[in-house]
């Protein structure tokens, strides 16, 4: 039905469609949906270059559990939006939440902008939005997205008949940095190993180097383990 909630079906057309290079209209004419229901499901789920149907499936389900346990929403304040929140509630969530980030290793701008991300309820903005909301120029923005991008928190997406790169974020941003920082730990326990060939592995700094190599290696599986666990858990 037009007006009915997506289907698995439905998701896995609309991968196919996008594979195929089909714009948003098309993919909604054979469906028989509103072009906004399906511009709306890709852009909450990783844009047209990342999407895929189970794991928008999944997120899917993680949202309806999250809107059945949430509370009866107050009354609107004045100048709030549909949810109940001001410009300024917003603005403050940014601020406080980029300090968090940035206390977690994340650089400044690279933080505020993932921060504007997660306060974006469709999950994705424009280099150029981000300009204009952040007061900073391209270079910066460009420099704090490639930042992300390379944590696997964020994924760059093109809309269908634009020209304009789109950022985005989803359920499975952290998913994602996980096992990257798992990777990381990989490479740099192999890297530890060799150094402490090189050394002498009996030498003070080869036991040191091979020492750092095990905790490296322990820590990597337990974090592959652990996203993996998480990934079976948010798909079932």
């Amino acid at each position: 039905m037009p007006g009915g909630r997506l289907t698995p079906e439905d998701r896995r057309f609309i991968a196919s469609g996008l594979a195929r290079g089909f714009g948003y209209a098309e993919i909604a004419r054979q469906l028989g949906r509103p072009t906004s229901t399906v511009s709306r499901e890709v852009t909450r789920n990783g844009g047209p270059g990342r999407y895929r149907a189970d794991l928008a499936q999944a997120a899917t389900a993680v949202r309806s559990r999250r809107r059945q346990s949430r509370p009866k929403r107050p009354e609107r304040p004045s100048g709030a939006d549909e949810y109940g929140r001001t410009p300024q509630q917003v603005a403050e969530f940014g601020v406080h939440f980029a300090d968090l980030l940035t206390q977690t290793g994340l650089p400044r701008m690279a933080a505020a902008v993932l921060a504007h991300l997660y306060a974006a309820d469709s999950g994705s903005v424009t280099a150029a939005e981000l300009v204009a909301r952040l007061r900073v120029s391209p270079a910066t923005v460009s420099a704090a997205v490639a930042c992300l991008e390379s944590r696997e928190l964020i994924r760059r997406g093109r809309e269908p008949g634009t020209r304009r790169d789109r950022y985005f974020i989803d359920e499975f941003a952290w998913y994602r940095a996980t096992l990257a920082t798992a990777h990381a730990n990989e490479l740099l326990a192999a890297r530890a190993r060799a150094a402490a060939d090189s050394l002498g592995p009996a030498t003070p700094a080869g036991t040191r180097l091979l020492g750092m190599s095990e905790y490296l290696d322990k820590v990597g599986l337990d974090l592959m383990h652990s996203a993996e666990r998480w990934k079976l858990q948010l798909s079932s």
